[in-house]
Parts: structure tokens; sequence; C-alpha cells
């Protein structure tokens, strides 16, 4: 039984299916700054495919109010943002995600963490301030998120480019073309024509998600299903306060925690917008399944309370998001994942009637960096050369400012 058996049937590929010349699938970062690159060099011919409402992928953020911003949205842009997904990078480690920030002409600013932190090394110990420490190399964060890396790109590709809400069910080839099935929230299904395929959703999901007909490799589809997805079997915890409290208490806002929920904490704060903490929760995906949200949510802030006062059993507004629980991200072989960025499998079919025809660029194929948002950035502009090399196309290099 494949995927398509629980499907309705699509739409018949004749007479005249839409044509292109590259299906991106997944718009995230990887798949947002492909189609850039793509666009700087000349090929207009692209779609990206996007199963969410909005793009984005894994990048993820709230509003002072908490609720989730459509990044790429008309007036979505804000500086006074919180990240549920990757929150930093780090530009003496990752150049060239740093020259995109600087390309793009984003504000960036070094992670807080002047002050004390707090630990609490047991489950019965009460907390600690103990002295801080500073990253090395040193973090930063983006104003507005990192979601203003999404929006900076999605703003610079060609009206019409990104189509959401079309998950992509199924992966055929077609005589000279690969035809991509994909379908709308209301059931509603196209099939495009296309040259090329570059996945910029992770391995494990395409294998998952997506009937291929004919079938990967086996030995490519097992390497893939085996590939952690990064963030899949984590949640966030965002408090936001109209002030960062702790900060006069003279603590960073870090914390450390072997009695939880949130095993690590850290200052969410904007400059010049509200102030934030959040947490990674280090309770299992397996065990969080069976626990509501509001009573995690009750087990945050008294956390906060312990760390940091009183004043932090009240915050203006708080959310989680589980990304195990999210099905554009995670699968149920991700509620047993250790979570660690996982090692990069070949990005596409060394031989057979994949080669040459589909090519795996989202974070979790980068050999550099895989699962970071550097990693996006790398495996898209390795995928995106690979193509214009084979196509004979006129590369750019990235632009910097």
């Amino acid at each position: 039984m494949t995927i398509e058996d629980d499907l309705p049937p699509f739409p018949d590929a004749s007479p005249s299916p839409p044509r292109a010349r590259i299906a991106i699938v997944g718009a995230g970062l990887g798949g947002l700054y492909a189609a850039w690159r793509l666009q700087q060099s000349g090929v207009h011919g692209v779609v990206l495919l996007e199963a969410r409402d909005a793009p984005g992928g894994r990048i993820l953020c709230v509003d002072p109010a908490g609720r989730p911003v459509a990044l790429g949205a008309p007036g979505s842009a804000a500086a006074d943002r919180f990240d549920l997904g990757p929150t930093w990078y780090w530009p003496g480690m990752q150049p060239q995600l740093d020259a995109l920030v600087d390309t793009l002409g984003l504000q960036r600013f070094p992670q807080h963490e002047d002050g004390e932190m707090v630990v609490e090394r047991t489950p019965q110990a009460p907390p600690a301030r103990v002295r801080g420490y500073r990253s090395e190399p040193p973090s930063v964060r983006l104003v507005g998120g990192m979601g203003a890396l999404v929006e900076a790109l999605h703003h610079r590709l060609a009206p019409g480019r990104v189509l959401t809400g079309q998950a992509v069910r199924r992966l055929g080839i077609a005589s000279d073309a690969v035809e991509v099935h994909a379908m709308d929230g209301r059931g509603q299904g196209t099939v495009w024509r296309v040259d090329h395929v570059l996945c910029a959703v992770p391995p494990r999901l395409m294998v998952d998600r997506i009937d291929f007909a004919p079938a990967l490799p086996a030995a490519l589809a097992r390497r893939w299903r085996a590939t952690d997805t990064w963030m899949a079997p984590h949640a966030k915890y965002v408090a936001v306060y109209p002030a960062p409290f702790w900060r006069a208490q003279g603590l960073s806002g870090e914390a450390r925690s072997a009695r939880g929920p949130m095993a690590e904490v850290h200052d969410a704060s904007m400059p010049g917008g509200h102030a934030a903490l959040f947490g990674f929760l280090g309770v299992p995906a397996r065990v969080r399944q069976g626990v509501a949200e509001d009573v995690l949510r009750a087990h945050c802030r008294v956390q906060l309370g312990r760390l940091f006062g009183p004043e932090a059993l009240t915050p203006a507004a708080e959310v989680i998001k589980d990304w195990a629980a999210d099905p554009y991200t995670a699968t149920d072989a991700d509620l047993h994942g250790s979570g660690q960025h996982p090692e990069p499998p070949a990005s596409g079919a060394d031989d057979g009637p994949w080669h040459g025809r589909l090519t795996g660029i989202a974070s979790e194929w980068s050999p550099q960096f895989p699962g970071y948002l550097a990693g996006a950035v790398d495996a898209a502009e390795r995928g995106v050369q690979a193509w214009l090399r084979s196509a004979g196309t006129r590369r750019d290099p990235l632009p910097r400012s």
C-alpha cells in the first residue's frame, strides 16, 4: 500500500499541466535561499511548494502577545518578535550565513549573557547562582527574530513564486519530466512537470510523506529515513515580560536544570522591545504526548519562579511549540530521536532513474552544519550550484554588501 492509496485521485497531467524548470519542495530557509540564488542566476522557471500556510519551515516567530506571525504576509515585518525555532547563529564559525545577513541588510545583536546564571544541579537541590560564561565563539540573534531572514528572502522573489498550502504527496518520472503532485487543504490536486526537484524538507520527511514512482534506491531511502530531523523531538517554551527584571538582579537569564521541566533557559529579549525568557523542555517527546499543554505551561512558570523569583510567575504571554507534534516537521520515528545534529546523507541518487533529477537541500544534507541555519544555506547553495553546472547556466557569486 502506498501513500496515494489513501488520497483522492489527482487530476490528469494532460493536456497542459503547469510547467517549470525546477520545483522546490519546502519554503523554509533552504528553499527560499535556493529560489533567490536561482533567480539571481537568471533562472526564473522555479516554483516553491510549501505545505504550511506561510513560508519559514522550522523558523517560527510569535509576537509579544504570543500569537504566531505569518512570515511573509503584508505588514508582518516587526522587530519585537520571539523565535520558537532556531534562535541564533555564530558569525565567526558560519561566515556564509553571516554574509547573507549582511547582503539582506538585516540587523544582528549579541545574545545577552552578562551576569550570573542559575543552576539546579539535582531534582532535590535548590537553585544556586553561579558565575556565568560567554559562548565561544559568540552567538548573535537578528532584530525581528530569524523570521526577518525568511521575510527578506521572500520579499526578494518574483511575485507568485511561493505557493503555500501545497503539500507535495507524490513525485513521479514521466518520460522527460518529473511530475510533482501537490494537494491543497481542500483536497484539490495540481500536477507540475519540471526538469528537476530540489528537496528543501528533511530527508526523513521526504521518504515518510512522499510517494516516489519509481521508488528511490532502497539504500538511499533507508539512509534518508535514518537521518534524524533537527528540532523534531524538541519543544520550546517562551514567556514574555514587560521588562527583563532578572538583569536588575545581576542574572543573565541563563539557567540549567536537572529538575525541569526545562533543561536550559536563555534570555530571549529584543532590544527596544519586550523582554522574554525561553527554554528547551527536557521532557522526552513521547512523554509530552500524554501531558496537556496548559499543564506543561504551568510547570514551566513554576520553574521560572524558582529560578528568577516571583516576577517570573506572571508573564504577559507564554507559548509552547512542540515540534514533535508538528506533522510538517516530525514523524513517529522522531518521538524516540536523540535530538542531536545528524550525520548528512547523500543528497541524491548515484544512478538509476532518479539520478540527476532530485537533490536534497535541507539543512540535514549540509556536510558542514547539518541541522543548523547555516546548514540550510550551505546545502541549498551546493544544490543550486550543482544544478547550474549540469544545466550549463551562468553562476553568480553570493553578493556581499
